[in-house]
């Protein structure tokens, strides 16, 4: 059975002031440990025994708080090295030259939880003496990082899987070594060599001022101290992705589509015969492919370094039918299997039909599009394939019956809940540590052309009853790290695969769920809303306190915000899909947000949307609200197409008089395009004109682009009030 070493390093304050690293390298702990088993210049030949063997064990897997940039300053002190001086041929014993040598040094400390502590856990064969001395060694540290920076340690010697159990359960952020490149977080480990050079540096550190020249005019030399010696290491490198697509033939045929249900099916028919041509080629590899491809023999402390096979629907807009054409391997840069080894066993691997003839087969794709919907960031994430949760079964009731065995509220109520909470176990399992703000799980699908949990248990082996779907909202977005979020037990069978489906850079939408009167007016609603939410971010900010332009569209002067800078939120109201929108003031711009446009604007409008549940809008009716989510790749007011057509009038911002009303709205379109940063269109028709009681002029119209363009897309003098709406035609 494998060992490891477990060091828990906790601080005096939630505060660190390393530059260059977060969290603590290892190399930094490396050489605390060695100043505090220091006995005045000397260290104890049995404590540089066993620091020498920690150096030769792999990089540590490191757990630690969730840390955040803390205010930065600049202090100035004395330049201890006196370099400048020393180049000058100045003598810095003289009295006041230290003084004179003032540089600036910026300090931006990393803020935590105190009560966390930071582990490291090395990975080792055996522990015997070398362990035991650490762990007596670990008492000696007393910092870490800059002289403020007191801590202190303990370490213990301990099984794998309780170490193992010990990080899994730390309430931090894990931050595992990759052998690859491409992280965010690389950090100097020590490595063979690290303790002699770390004493050669202290000594040439003792002896770098030395004298010089000669009798009749001696010198002070300087010398630099040499270099340690540590190895930068990757931590958290995103896995590297082979992406195949699963076509009918040879040369580039046409896609050959699976059925969603099927996913696990696919998985598992792939993966076997990708194994399979693997272990043939190379037998020696054959125990290793069965670990770390197939799972068969693998423990918990394998996961993080096995290979992770992933089908991927066809998404993108409501129409797309969900089948499965390509399949993605993921291969961590940890692992012991070569992710050209994988490429080369997944690319031609065949499906036939009954007569032995190659039906289809997996081609190395070229386009990624697809792949990376999966692999965004977002807060609001819904499965595509169903969560596998064995302990969150539902029970089962007889079709025969249906009646007899029909399951009441409390019962379906309690069944949720559990699978609610296995929810929250996969996340943990799945290293997601964020902070979960909601779940909810459901049979049905969540997209339109998705596929109940249900039908995913044909041909696995988990039963129907385990299977749920899930949304699931954090408090803060979640990066994957390259690659997607995939949940539950079934998460290598193809089962589990989320997306990310936040709503259009923080556009608030509420569905109007219920008291919408017959023949309700747009623009009354879009009125009536935005007075609810000015009247609320008040009550958010304290009485008297003035509002931001953000949220009323006035200065502080009172007049109202003009020239088409658009600086305030667009209220709009799209009774068609019986929704009211918030869209932020960026979003009416192809140029993005105003710099005007602060954190505290947006931190004041969600505190004045948070629990708006009812809406009085006079005669269109006291109106029912609940937040929700569109699909930005479907939603007929945000994904990308090419014609788009009126929902609300349009009302132009100058008006030509001696243009005839048609072509005075083309012409005021086009301009009201350029302005906010659209393409030209290729064609204007103008489905409806009118004018007002004093002249004004209004209309509906179908825009034509050339290309698809990504909306939403507001525009005229009313765009703030719920006019100049257009969507998908």
């Amino acid at each position: 059975m494998s060992r490891a070493l477990l060091l828990a390093v906790r601080f005096h304050e939630g505060r660190y002031h390393g530059v260059g690293d977060w969290p603590p390298a290892p190399a930094r702990l490396f050489q605390a440990l060695a100043a505090g088993a220091a006995r005045g210049a000397a260290i104890p030949s049995r404590a540089r025994a066993a620091l020498e063997w920690l150096e030769r064990l792999p990089p540590p897997v490191i757990a630690a708080p969730r840390g955040v940039p803390g205010q930065d300053h600049t202090a100035f002190v004395p330049n201890n090295d006196l370099d400048a001086e020393l180049a000058k041929g100045q003598d810095p014993d003289l009295a006041g030259a230290v003084a004179a040598i003032r540089v600036g040094k910026r300090i931006r400390p990393f803020l935590f939880d105190v009560e966390t502590p930071f582990l490291y856990c090395w990975r080792a064969a055996e522990t015997g003496e070398d362990a035991r001395t650490l762990c007596e060694l670990a008492t000696g540290l007393y910092r870490l990082g800059r002289g403020v920076d007191v801590a202190w340690a303990e370490a213990v010697a301990l099984d794998a899987d309780e170490a193992e159990k010990r990080m899994s359960a730390h309430p931090g952020v894990l931050y595992t070594p990759s052998a690859g490149t491409g992280a965010e977080t690389n950090l100097l480990c020590p490595r063979d060599g690290s303790m002699d050079s770390l004493a050669a540096r202290f000594d040439g550190m003792r002896n770098r001022f030395r004298r010089g020249g000669s009798n009749r005019k001696p010198v002070r030399v300087f010398v630099q101290p040499p270099k340690p010696v540590l190895a930068s290491i990757a931590y958290n490198a995103p896995p590297r992705r082979l992406l195949f697509d699963r076509r009918t033939g040879g040369g580039r045929a046409k896609f050959a589509a699976w059925r969603l249900s099927g996913a696990g099916a696919f998985v598992e028919y792939a993966r076997d015969r990708a194994a399979e041509r693997l272990s043939r080629a190379a037998p020696e590899l054959r125990e290793t492919v069965e670990r770390y491809l197939i799972g068969r023999g693998a423990t918990g402390k394998d996961k993080v370094d096995r290979a992770h096979i992933v089908p991927i629907p066809s998404v993108g807009h409501e129409h797309a039918d969900m089948s499965i054409r390509r399949v993605a391997v993921y291969a961590p840069r940890s692992g012991p299997l070569n992710p050209e080894d994988l490429d080369w066993a997944f690319a031609r691997v065949s499906w036939y039909d009954e007569d032995g003839v190659i039906e289809s087969e997996l081609q190395t794709a070229d386009d990624e599009t697809m792949a990376k919907r999966f692999e965004r960031a977002g807060r609001r994430w819904r499965s595509v394939t169903p969560l596998a949760l064995p302990r969150a079964r539902r029970r089962r009731i007889d079709p025969a019956r249906r009646i007899g065995e029909a399951k009441d509220g409390a019962e379906r109520a309690a069944e949720e809940a559990r699978a609610a909470a296995a929810v929250h176990q996969a996340l943990r399992h799945a290293g997601v540590r964020a902070v979960v703000e909601h779940v909810h799980v459901q049979r049905e699908p969540f997209d339109r052309r998705g596929a109940r949990a249900e039908d995913f248990a044909a041909g696995a082996r988990f039963p129907k009853t385990s299977l749920w779907h899930a949304s699931i909202v954090f408090a803060e977005p979640v990066d994957p790290g390259g690659r997607p979020l995939v949940l539950g037990d079934g998460r290598y069978l193809g089962l589990g695969l989320m997306r990310a489906n936040d709503p259009p850079r923080d556009t608030a939408v509420f569905a109007v769920t219920g008291g919408l009167a017959d023949g309700a007016r747009p623009a009354e609603v879009a009125r009536a809303a935005r007075r609810a939410m000015i009247a609320r971010a008040q009550l958010a900010a304290g009485a008297g306190k003035p509002l931001p332009i953000y949220i009323t569209g006035h200065d502080e002067d009172g007049s109202p915000d003009g020239g088409g800078a658009h600086r305030h939120i667009a209220v709009v109201a799209d009774l068609p899909r019986r929704r009211i929108l918030f869209v932020p003031p960026g979003l009416l711009r192809r140029g993005g947000p105003s710099s005007r446009e602060t954190a505290e604007d947006r931190r004041l409008l969600a505190e004045a949307l948070k629990g708006m549940d009812v809406l009085r809008a006079g005669a269109a009716g006291k109106l029912a609200l609940a937040p929700t989510t569109p699909d930005t790749e479907s939603d007929p007011l945000f994904a990308p197409v090419r014609v788009w057509e009126s929902v609300t009038d349009y009302n132009v911002a100058r008006h030509l008089r001696r243009a005839n009303p048609e072509d005075a709205l083309k012409a005021d379109v086009a301009a009201e395009l350029l302005r906010c940063g659209w393409p030209r269109t290729d064609t204007i028709e103008v489905l409806a004109a009118r004018r007002g009681p004093r002249g004004g002029l209004s209309g509906r119209l179908r825009l034509t682009f050339r290309a698809a363009q990504p909306g939403p897309l507001i525009i005229g003098r009313t765009a703030h009030k719920g006019g100049g709406l257009f969507a998908a035609a």
